[in-house]
């Protein structure tokens, strides 16, 4: 398969501003609702934090915790390295297109975080990355997924808008050329992992929420 090429590096600087002022603390709160849960984690690997704010805090929370960051923007993994420096040690970064390949941890990972990234993926492109990452897990682990998504009611037609409206926006900036929300539930499901909780933010238009890897389904 021949990947589209994407850049954000242009947005890297100034992703945390526009973020602010299109949603204000919305994005931060849904990333950070499951923080207190994943203290028992000791090998992540995060996919897509873009400039490492999530990342920072789950290192800080952590002190037992080593994670694997992956990107494709070395802008953005430039910021999350000066904003993770104190955590050094304890973390990887890899510059990769996931959509190709997956580092492979000396451990199995306990732990992946994908927060507003699944979205970025096409429906084929998920599919396989949640088979990649599968084969890299310990039984049990943990995945957090946090998205935008369609609610039913009378915002669903504001949601609709508006989440068209980001792709437009994206795929000007970046490139990106994904034009609809992948359905992350049914493929993971469908790959052997349960979700256990889940949380709503905006009136539903956000979604936070934890998998976990059946161990029956893993390796």
């Amino acid at each position: 398969m021949r990947h589209r090429q994407v850049n954000f590096d242009r947005i890297a600087r100034p992703y945390w501003l526009l973020e602010y002022i299109t949603l204000g603390r919305a994005l931060e709160r849904t990333r950070e609702h499951f923080l207190s849960a994943l203290k028992d984690a000791k090998n992540a690997l995060v996919l897509g934090d873009g400039d490492g704010r999530f990342l920072a805090k789950l290192l800080e929370e952590n002190p037992q915790l080593r994670a694997t960051a992956v990107d494709t923007s070395v802008t953005m993994l430039h910021l999350l390295g000066r904003r993770c420096e104190r955590y050094a040690d304890r973390l990887q970064i890899q510059r990769a297109d996931v959509r190709r390949s997956l580092p492979h941890g000396v451990e199995p990972y306990d732990l992946v975080v994908t927060h507003f990234f699944l979205d970025c993926l096409t429906s084929d492109e998920l599919r396989l990355l949640v088979q990649r990452v599968k084969s890299l897990l310990a039984p049990c682990a943990l995945w957090v997924v946090s998205d935008f998504r369609i609610p039913k009611g009378v915002l669903r037609l504001p949601a609709w808008l508006f989440v068209g409206g980001l792709y437009l926006c994206f795929r000007a900036l970046t490139g990106l050329r994904t034009t609809h929300l992948p359905n992350h539930a049914a493929v993971m499901t469908n790959a052997g992992f349960v979700r256990i909780d889940r949380r709503f933010l905006l009136g539903g238009v956000l979604t936070t929420e934890i998998w976990r890897a059946d161990v029956k389904n893993i390796r």
